[in-house]
């Protein structure tokens, strides 16, 4: 019985540290922004540079998904073990913290593939605890898939794998997107309420004063006009919907909401997002600019949108020679739209049809000018659908772990089986 429960435990927690560490590691830049405002939280922000931030976040990725690789395979039973511990007596304080000031929505631990909040994160992580107390307890009980003398090749081969997706990613784009601006999303469908859904309440307080003296009112008991209005404070008081676009609108720079205009638009919308322009990455301004001439050529709307000033749009546009108008938006929202800066985002009728990395834009060809995006490849949705990534995946790391796991039992068993007939009289 007891190892059962040990078993038990162990894939429990390898499984978690797993999926954990990959869902971290297809997307590091937002892993990168979760413990930016962990630091935020913690009033330490602005302590790390942002590559320090972003290494971290690579670093944290892998080793979370090795250490839930080394578990599932018993690699230095002990060692793991002890290690897996200690991040969750440090992380299960942490997320109680979290859990009881909220100051920030979520803690990240699974990307924006699953989402809990604080509180459940607390309790998962006392149950993780939980299992990690039993396998640090009996580490021996644990059985192993590979032999001691073939485990260094699942340890390099699962280090450089999770290094290679996280390089990858970092790259280009995200290898799985679980963010609300996916391709084949639509925006406008992302932003409705469903009819029925339950609305937020808010409860309204006024701070007034009369003769001296300071009260606080609500709404259905508010006095006569004697009295001074001094503040008001709102609460919210009930949770509701919230849809999984709340926060998307582009404003020009005269202050107008096009925001329906371009989500209306039948035709196609190219959007090149910057976050922030004093830090996007100018290596293919020139492609950039022949894709604007293009869509112009062929009537196709472009914006540029970002959460920077009036004067870094006006330095992005001399240094590189930009014609294409330029909107507003939020930083939070840029960010979630695109894991590039820039990056450029096709749309059509309001849905997400292609993104691209700075790294990997489109290169339209001299041939393919006169075409429309109807007739070409960019134009289309992408044939790399979720289950050919899977697979993908299984095929490059599962797979050869698989066969080397049999490999390796049989030939252990092989050998068992001849230390046997040797003992036989």
């Amino acid at each position: 019985m007891r190892k059962v429960v040990v078993n038990i435990a162990r894939l429990l927690l390898a499984v978690v540290f797993i999926l954990s560490g990959f869902v971290k590691a297809v997307d590091p830049l937002g892993s990168q922004y979760k413990i930016e405002d962990y630091l935020e939280a913690l009033h330490l922000g602005g302590v790390l540079p942002s590559m320090a931030t972003l290494a971290l976040s690579v670093l944290q990725s892998g080793v979370e998904f090795c250490l839930g690789i080394f578990l599932l395979f018993a690699i230095q039973r002990r060692l793991t073990s002890r290690l897996i511990l200690a991040i969750l007596a440090v992380m299960t304080p942490l997320t109680l913290w979290l859990a009881l000031t909220n100051p920030i929505s979520d803690c990240g631990c699974f990307g924006d593939a699953v989402v809990l909040t604080n509180w459940q994160t607390f309790w998962k992580n006392v149950v993780l605890l939980l299992a990690a107390v039993v396998v640090v307890r009996w580490p021996h009980e644990m059985f192993r898939f590979v032999s001691e003398s073939n485990q260094w090749i699942v340890t390099n081969y699962s280090a450089l794998f999770i290094l290679a997706v996280s390089t990858w990613c970092l790259y280009d784009l995200p290898l799985f997107d679980f963010r609300p601006y996916h391709v084949g999303a639509n925006i406008q469908e992302g932003m409705e309420i469903p009819e029925g859904a339950e609305q937020p309440a808010f409860e309204t307080t006024f701070i007034l004063e009369k003769d001296g003296q300071r009260r606080e009112f609500t709404v259905d008991d508010y006095p006569d006009s004697t009295w001074t209005f001094i503040d008001s404070k709102t609460v919210q008081t009930r949770e509701g919907y919230v849809p999984p676009i709340h926060d998307f609108m582009l404003t020009t720079l005269d202050g107008d909401d096009i925001t329906d205009e371009v989500l209306s638009n039948p035709g196609y919308v190219l959007l090149l997002v910057s976050p922030h322009l004093e830090d996007a990455d100018d290596s293919r301004l020139d492609l950039i600019n022949e894709i604007y001439e293009y869509a112009r050529e062929h009537d196709y709307a472009f914006y540029g949108l970002t959460a920077s000033g009036e004067q870094a749009m006006a330095r992005w546009s001399d240094r590189t020679g930009a014609e294409y108008p330029f909107c507003q938006a939020d930083e939070i929202t840029l960010k979630t739209i695109i894991r590039s800066n820039p990056g450029l985002v096709l749309l059509k009728g309001g849905t997400v049809v292609r993104k691209w990395s700075h790294n990997n834009l489109p290169q339209i060809e001299e041939t393919q000018a006169a075409l429309p995006l109807e007739q070409m490849e960019i134009g289309q949705m992408p044939s790399d659908s979720v289950p050919r990534k899977i697979a993908l995946l299984l095929l490059w790391f599962v797979l050869p772990l698989a066969v080397l796991t049999i490999a390796d039992r049989t030939w252990m068993w092989t050998k068992w089986l001849r230390r046997k007939a040797r003992k036989a009289p």
